[in-house]
């Protein structure tokens, strides 16, 4: 779709009008496994279900309209995706991260570094000199999250990138966060993006999947092969649910964004937080950044409490409205303590390097009405109890 059109149309108008058999304005969900063929030496349209099906298609398609792309290939999750990029990466290649990406991520990676002989370096991308100091040798990948989960650091995507092409390196962009409804990296000069589908383009934590998407179609066809190769493709339910979140993606993160900065604003201004994570606020290291490469401030926001790790499980095990789970981007509001949760297959020196303290606590915010949250908010805060 054009992009004279503007988002919001074009997010809502995923997928509508594109069933061929029989008009419906929204495409049946694509259960087979096989599709027929009338020439058994030329598959037709569609062939085997791992390979592709028309609702994952329309999936990447819209997906990758949004993001800027070429192109998408989507995943059975969004570690499935970041495994995918990974197979870019040569034997005995070098391969640079942000030190405080999301545990997962650090796992698979330190994983997969082992197995192929890479060397792996973790490297505070916020940092320009820090970055640079990396990137003035030879690279074959940098993976950068911004913000980053569950620090909220923003890192310049734009010079990073710069630095990244200098040294030959493929630079990926973890947009899980903020999704292409607020940020979109391609434009700022990454080869590729991730994200997880299951966060805020499905928006509704009824699905899993993941996807990566590319400006370069040798990159397309690569990571297509290797998605075919290993099976680490989506069901035709799951792409039917996250085409459907998608409709409503930029409501939904303009709407989650204002919330989240009301609420990192009276957070921020309370007598037993310490510290507030949020870019949207003005005194955030990141605020600049965040000002000039997206168009809000996302629905991600982390705090410490006085008292530490105690009062921190004391006031999420006291919120009524805030549900203590691991995930991010529904319209349902979650509560999370990283070090014990998300982060924990990290070691503990790796959080320590990351900031991920004992008592950090992250919140998703949904779309509850701001008072209901506030509330519920000031109320776990209340019940707070530190050592």
């Amino acid at each position: 779709m054009s992009d004279a059109i503007g988002l919001e149309t074009r997010a809502v108008r995923a997928g509508v009008n594109r069933d061929p058999g029989h008009g419906a304005v929204i495409a049946p969900i694509a259960v087979s496994s096989a599709y027929r063929r009338e020439d058994p030496a030329a598959p037709s349209g569609f062939d085997y279900a791992r390979t592709g099906s028309p609702g994952r298609d329309l999936l990447c398609e819209a997906i990758a309209d949004l993001e800027g792309a070429q192109g998408a290939v989507v995943t059975s999750s969004g570690m499935a995706a970041i495994d995918l990029v990974l197979n870019l990466v040569p034997s005995q290649g070098r391969v640079l991260c942000a030190h405080d990406a999301y545990g997962g991520t650090r796992r698979l990676i330190d994983a997969r570094g082992q197995q192929r002989g890479w060397t792996v370096e973790y490297v505070d991308c916020t940092d320009r000199e820090a970055a640079a100091t990396a990137l003035a040798r030879p690279a074959d990948l940098i993976f950068i999250e911004t913000p980053s989960n569950p620090r909220l650091r923003l890192t310049d995507i734009a010079a990073l990138c710069e630095l990244a092409g200098k040294a030959g390196a493929l630079s990926v962009v973890d947009n899980t966060v903020l999704s292409p409804a607020l940020q979109r990296p391609l434009a700022l000069g990454a080869d590729l993006t991730v994200n997880s589908i299951t966060k805020m383009l499905n928006g509704h934590s009824d699905m899993v999947g993941g996807v990566v998407c590319a400006t370069s179609k040798a990159y397309l066809e690569t990571l297509r092969w290797w998605s075919n190769a290993a099976g680490a493709t989506a069901s035709g339910f799951d792409a039917f649910l996250a085409l459907r979140g998608l409709r409503t993606l930029p409501l939904r993160a303009k709407a989650q964004s204002e919330t989240a900065l009301t609420l990192a604003q009276r957070l921020a201004a309370h007598a037993k937080v310490t510290q507030v994570d949020y870019p949207g606020l003005t005194t955030h290291p990141g605020h600049a950044i965040a000002q000039r490469q997206q168009t809000g401030f996302g629905c991600l926001l982390s705090l410490e409490l006085k008292g530490g790790e105690s009062a921190a499980r004391s006031f999420v095990q006291s919120l009524k409205l805030f549900t203590l789970a691991q995930s991010l981007g529904g319209v349902e509001s979650l509560s999370n303590i990283p070090a014990t949760m998300t982060h924990a297959s990290m070691s503990a020196e790796a959080r320590a390097d990351a900031g991920v303290s004992d008592g950090l606590v992250r919140l998703s915010v949904g779309l509850e009405a701001v008072e209901d949250l506030w509330r519920d908010l000031e109320a776990g805060l209340a019940a707070a109890v530190g050592d």
